[in-house]
């Protein structure tokens, strides 16, 4: 099967096919990134610092082998689809175990239940990381406009916004879906061949697959962008549970309204911002949803006990302003590919380098957050006034700060350079 040939449409069978897999990566990802931590700290009595240096290490390390395993995917890609399906299922196998052997560890004692968890969450974080490059890669494949890019992207982050509806309301499936989503995959539509008789196989030089993407100006100013942005939804990302159940002193019943009521507004607002995007372009929506996330988020700063309402309140417009998050980043890296005419070889370097930035972005949030926060007087529990005001400051007012750096990065770097449709002009 080949990607549709007219610019800015796609089949919904073809769409549904490719971005099925979205939603198992995302329900695995919801607990691995979200509810863990929490976990860990109140189900085992894990220490925030001790919570702190696992995840730093475990994510640190998942960030240094996106890059490998971006690589990987260019030389899979390059053999066959076939090849690069195989490799997806035994990693659909693996994070299904390692999901498991996570949330029921069979040790005790906080030394042990450390290593437990460390060891765990490299295996989970390497066969996660390689199905997401794996997926990312061919959607990039498929090429097209920037209607048609966003559109590809839409499907995928739609399906991944199901399943993270569901792993907030179901999380004792855990990393079960995978299998399903897997095989979805295997029926998704093909990138096109890359020249007449090869069937897309190229052979990549040793070296230029994985720092490629480095040399090119228009990628490194996305980069930027990209990780501020990333590191201003991974803090309260890491911190959410802790300020529902502490700050808001929410029962733990309400806590799926609060995520469901989130990612499902996110879901709703996908189509909204494509059309925005046929207007405005790629880059200038997402400067919209930035923004609009700052003017939402920011009054979580001013909630306190008994303000769960509220607080729905502001998850589902700030679950509006993620669409753009979600849909257009990645868009806007395909767009950079196809532009510096690496289409068809260096996918996976490129969202190699891409999920780098995200997972240290993850590690970052978590192996700083937490123990910050354990050294400015809050411990999980605490209903110590200042305890409870640092935890605000930390979960709302400086993921605004940084959410404008980046708001001011993406104009600078990207929308004032870059005026009407040529996207990714070099300096």
């Amino acid at each position: 099967m080949t990607p549709p040939g007219t610019p800015g449409t796609l089949p919904a069978r073809q769409g549904l096919a490719y971005g099925l897999l979205g939603l198992p990566l995302a329900f695995v990802a919801l607990p691995l990134y979200v509810l863990l931590p929490n976990h860990y700290a109140r189900a085992y009595g894990m220490p925030l610092a001790t919570l702190g240096a696992v995840l730093l290490a475990a994510r640190l390390f998942d960030a240094a082998t996106d890059p490998l395993l971006g690589r990987l995917s260019d030389r899979l890609f390059g053999r066959s689809t076939r090849t690069v399906l195989g490799a997806g299922a035994g990693s659909a196998v693996v994070l299904a175990l390692g999901m498991w052997a996570l949330f029921f560890p069979p040790v005790q004692g906080e030394q042990a239940l450390a290593w437990w968890a460390l060891l765990c969450l490299l295996a989970t974080y390497l066969a996660y990381s390689q199905l997401s490059i794996a997926h990312q890669s061919l959607g990039a494949r498929l090429g097209g406009d920037e209607a048609l890019r966003s559109r590809i992207l839409a499907w995928r982050e739609g399906a991944a916004l199901v399943g993270v509806v569901l792993a907030s309301l179901l999380p004792t499936l855990l990393g079960l879906p995978a299998m399903l989503g897997w095989w979805a995959w295997a029926c998704a539509p093909r990138p096109a061949a890359q020249g007449a008789g090869t069937q897309g196989v190229y052979h990549p030089a040793q070296h230029a697959s994985l720092w490629r993407p480095w040399g090119r100006p228009a990628f490194r100013r996305l980069l930027a962008v990209f990780m501020l942005n990333g590191i201003a939804s991974a803090i309260p990302a890491t911190l959410v549970l802790f300020f529902v159940q502490d700050r808001l002193q929410a029962p733990s019943t309400q806590e799926p309204l609060f995520l469901g009521a989130y990612f499902v507004c996110a879901a709703l607002s996908i189509p909204l911002w494509l059309r925005a995007v046929g207007r405005f372009g790629l880059a200038r929506t997402w400067l919209m949803g930035m923004l609009l996330a700052v003017a939402v988020f920011a009054w979580t700063a001013l909630l306190g006990s008994g303000d769960a309402l509220a607080f729905a309140v502001v998850c589902a417009l700030s679950g509006g302003a993620l669409g753009t998050d979600l849909a257009l980043p990645s868009a806007l890296l395909a767009g950079v590919i196809a532009y510096e005419g690496d289409s068809g070889q260096h996918e996976g370097a490129y969202f190699g380098w891409w999920n780098f930035a995200t997972k240290l972005n993850l590690a970052l949030a978590a192996g700083l957050a937490l123990p910050l926060l354990a050294l400015l007087g809050y411990t999980p529990g605490t209903r110590s006034e200042a305890g409870l005001q640092t935890l605000s400051l930390a979960y709302a007012v400086l993921p605004c700060l940084l959410k404008l750096a980046a708001a001011a990065a993406l104009y600078l770097l990207v929308v004032r350079r870059t005026p009407g449709s040529a996207a990714f002009q070099a300096p």
